[in-house]
């Protein structure tokens, strides 16, 4: 099975557990699209009623809205029942790395205000240490950014400087830059969180520790649903 069918399989399953009624955090990413195409099939159906989404991207918000999803803000909805997104590497405490797609400041923002975050992914996202396989993406404001990118590279990173599909720096929904590094196989990556959130000109890290309440993972052998604690 490809891996397209099961990032569908996982995010399904996810959006088919939003109740009516709620505010619902919008993910970003290929996984996490399938997961507004369902609700909004869901909403069609009229199996799901009532329901306002929080994008946690421009290109969410621009989709969500295309497919008749209702949306809101933080500022008029500061708590979401649930959130569905994606993830670029799991750790087996759940903790996770996320960035890839260039939104991680919105995301962390709706994780945190969030009851809930599903996070849907297929297999290969698993791994035994964060850093493994993906490198952390770290946002930065212009201002500063070389010095951000030799203070990353003190903590041992190697740090490529993200572009775009035409070769240009790649900004963020911020404006900001985002520096990918590679750190190699985290041991202590709350550490790591603690040490990048207290350096200015760092605007924020693609670590998420402790925010998954549920993961939702599709493989081979089917679907698994595990739940922190």
């Amino acid at each position: 099975m490809d891996s397209t069918t099961l990032k569908r399989q996982a995010a399904e399953l996810a959006a088919d557990l939003v109740e009516s009624g709620t505010v619902v955090g919008l993910g970003v990413g290929s996984t996490a699209i399938f997961a507004v195409y369902r609700l909004a099939e869901r909403l069609r159906q009229g199996d799901l009623r009532d329901i306002v989404g929080v994008p946690c991207s421009i290109a969410t918000a621009d989709a969500a809205q295309q497919l008749g999803i209702p949306l809101t803000t933080l500022d008029e909805h500061p708590v979401v029942d649930v959130t569905i997104d994606g993830a670029d590497e799991v750790d087996p405490a759940l903790n996770l790395i996320k960035g890839g797609g260039g939104a991680l400041l919105r995301e962390k923002i709706v994780a945190q205000a969030s009851r809930r975050e599903i996070i849907v992914v297929d297999e290969s996202k698993l791994s035994p240490a964060l850093c493994t396989r993906f490198a952390l993406p770290v946002e930065v404001t212009p201002f500063g950014a070389g010095a951000q990118a030799r203070f990353l590279q003190s903590l041992g990173a190697q740090v490529t400087w993200r572009r775009d599909s035409h070769g240009d720096l790649f900004h963020t929904d911020q404006g900001n830059l985002i520096l990918d590094c590679a750190f190699g196989p985290l041991d202590d990556p709350a550490a790591l969180a603690d040490r990048l959130a207290g350096r200015a000109g760092i605007v924020e890290h693609g670590l998420f520790i402790g925010l998954t309440t549920d993961l939702i993972v599709a493989g081979a052998h089917g679907v698994r649903h595990v739940t922190r604690g």
